[in-house]
């Protein structure tokens, strides 16, 4: 009972500024979508538009990244400090040249637009936003670098702090380069690319900054000395780290298509499905803390050749998540009327998105199991199941079941949104059990492991 009280208190000491760090970033997609509408309806449109391009590059290069957080806590806990530096460097090699590819990639896809006819001035802005957000793209590398290393040390105060310069810079950004302010011209929608890429800038030094003056990360400084690449350690990070961006494309693009597919049923429809997500996405935030968290103090203890006290963070983690998703579920089912006329005073909006929130109470208990169980397995570096069985649990699950619930009458009367939401709730579920199964295997594994080097 003492190993879970004071696991549990560590948990939370890792997870609170993760979380902070993870709405600050949350935030400024919303402030540019509000300053950018504060223009016209055009310019918000086309903030959205580039969204749809560059969330899910920045996703892939978040993804890698992550990788280097387990790596960094395995060597932490090992007492094999001096070899984060190499890891660290290795780490950056990829990201910059996932960056390049990345950027080039951005770059060209405005042709989309015109492929989809897309009106003229919608076209053109979002052009400009993606041909400048780009910039912003190598110093946000860095920055997710070397947060990965502080969070790998334990350490996750600075990403929360940096969350805040971001959110500083953002905000009156924005204000300049949309209204034109300073002497700088109104460029309206493409100005909050332009914010973007300095935000991304003012963080990636930020960090940089953190890291060199750092009393404790200065002895570590990964940039003493010029460090080659070295292709079987990056091949090594991208091995872990592409299932993990996978998986979270899998996610990202399976509400993406229910969004499309939700479109023929009206804009009321649309609206009430976008404000339960909205909602949504702001509750997972908490169990996506707590799953980084779990990642951080699974592999420290896996480093320290410790696998009990790996499944014990891990339990911990888990029971902690369930705990406050009842929480968030009763809080959700109690004001759902409430949460939803926050986003609008459209009555049928509000009906429906509240009857559509009964369901995200539902679902919030499986995606809490299934993306802290992820963060564990990043710990014990079992990255490559994630990859597929989100692929199986969201795209031959979740969907089917939806689309066969929500618009067609092969077992029941079609019901609309509500039949996605069941379906989101059986992939999530499935994702959940399945990735329990996995874990238990690794429980296993980590204790044959021990024995067998015990002797016994």
């Amino acid at each position: 009972m003492i190993d879970y009280k004071q696991e549990l208190k560590t948990l939370i000491k890792l997870s609170w500024p993760i979380l902070i760090a993870q709405i600050a970033m949350t935030t400024m997609g919303f402030i540019d979508t509000v300053m950018a509408g504060n223009v016209s309806a055009t310019d918000m449109a086309a903030v959205a538009v580039a969204s749809s391009f560059w969330i899910p590059a920045i996703l892939l290069l978040q993804g890698l990244t992550m990788a280097v957080t387990p790596i960094i806590s395995h060597l932490n806990g090992g007492k094999k400090r001096s070899q984060i530096p190499f890891s660290v460097i290795q780490a950056l090699w990829l990201a910059m040249g996932l960056t390049a590819l990345l950027m080039v990639l951005l770059y060209l896809s405005p042709w989309v637009l015109v492929w989809m006819d897309v009106e003229p001035e919608l076209a053109r802005l979002t052009k400009g936003y993606l041909h400048a957000v780009i910039w912003g793209m190598p110093p946000f590398a860095v920055y997710l670098v070397l947060r990965s290393l502080c969070d790998g040390l334990s350490r996750t105060v600075p990403s929360m702090m940096i969350g805040f310069v971001g959110l500083a810079v953002n905000i009156p950004a924005n204000y300049i380069f949309i209204f034109g302010k300073f002497g700088m011209p109104a460029l309206g929608g493409i100005g909050c690319g332009v914010a973007t890429a300095l935000v991304y800038l003012a963080m990636g030094l930020a960090m940089l900054l953190y890291v060199l003056l750092d009393g404790e990360l200065k002895r570590l400084n990964p940039f003493k000395r010029f460090i080659a690449p070295n292709i079987k350690q990056i091949k090594r990070i991208f091995a872990l780290g592409f299932p993990i961006a996978a998986a979270t494309f899998f996610e990202v693009t399976l509400f993406t298509i229910v969004a499309l597919l939700l479109a023929p049923m009206g804009a009321e429809v649309v609206s009430s499905h976008q404000v339960a997500i909205n909602y949504s996405s702001m509750i997972f935030m908490i169990p996506l803390s707590i799953g980084i968290a779990a990642s951080i103090r699974v592999g420290h203890n896996l480093g320290e050749k410790k696998p009990e006290k790996a499944m014990i963070a891990a339990n911990t983690a888990i029971l902690l998540g369930l705990a406050i998703a009842v929480v968030t579920a009763v809080f959700s089912l109690a004001l759902r009327h409430e949460i939803a006329a926050f986003y609008t005073d459209d009555l049928e909006v509000i009906s429906l998105a509240a009857s559509l929130l009964v369901l995200a109470a539902v679902y919030q208990f499986s995606d809490t199991i299934q993306v802290i169980v992820a963060g564990i397995l990043r710990g014990y570096k079992d990255t490559q199941i994630i990859f597929y069985i989100t692929l199986v649990s969201f795209w031959l699950v979740g969907l089917p079941i939806g689309y066969i619930l929500a618009a067609t009458n092969w077992l029941i009367e079609p019901i609309g949104p509500h039949g996605y939401w069941v379906g989101f709730i059986s992939g999530l579920t499935c994702a959940a059990v399945l990735l329990s199964f996995r874990l238990a295997y690794n429980y296993k594994q980590s204790a044959k492991i021990k024995l067998a080097a015990a002797g016994i």
